[in-house]
């Protein structure tokens, strides 16, 4: 992924202007680099490496996710419905 995806992401949903760790651009750069890596596990599928990986990240978006519920249950809504994830 490349730095002006990421950058794109983190401008749209950082809290303020110089956000770059809150828990929603960091579940929104945790989804980018998941969807990125599901790809390449479909045409790469014994690459076991990034398998572990992909579920490493997977894992630590859902603890944030969870966090996020906990502490600001609107916010949580708001961004799970902008990313379009299951939860």
């Amino acid at each position: 992924m490349s730095q002006v995806e990421l950058q794109s992401v983190r401008q749209k949903f950082q809290l303020h202007e110089k956000d770059t760790g809150s828990c929603d651009v960091q579940v929104a750069i945790l989804s980018k680099r998941i969807e990125h890596l599901t790809e390449h596990l479909k045409a790469n599928a014994h690459d076991h490496n990034s398998r572990r990986g992909l579920i490493m990240m997977v894992n630590r978006r859902r603890k944030l996710l969870d966090y996020l519920k906990r502490t600001d249950e609107p916010r949580y809504i708001a961004l799970v419905k902008e990313l379009g994830l299951r939860r």
